[in-house]
């Protein structure tokens, strides 16, 4: 599937499980990418030790109105990040990933199991 929305949208919800099997959710910055959501993060946020326990999760678009919801797995990568997802938070927030300091995860997402309506 490959909504456009994913390239457009700014903003996307993390919905993530603590260790305790309560949720978490956050709005976060993100690309789409090859197929996959990508997310910068800080390795020491509540949402990249959730997912290093367990990394299973859900992304959401912020509109209601036209529902996307997308299932799938996490894996945290560390610096280098791949020079196109680079590119691609560059180009849609003018933000280089790469040399920020504070964010040194950068979560891939890859979904399994889409849900829209």
């Amino acid at each position: 599937m490959d909504d456009p929305r994913l390239r457009a949208e700014r903003n996307v919800w993390l919905a993530t499980a603590r260790s305790n099997g309560q949720p978490h959710l956050v709005p976060v910055w993100f690309v789409w990418l090859r197929q996959r959501v990508y997310i910068c993060t800080s390795s020491r946020s509540v949402k990249a030790r959730n997912l290093a326990a367990n990394p299973s999760a859900a992304i959401a678009l912020e509109d209601g109105d036209r529902p996307l919801i997308v299932e799938g797995r996490a894996v945290i990568l560390r610096p280098p990040y791949p020079s196109d997802v680079v590119s691609a938070f560059k180009q849609k927030y003018g933000w280089d990933i790469s040399s920020d300091a504070t964010y040194d995860a950068l979560i891939e997402f890859a979904p399994a199991k889409w849900l829209r309506w």
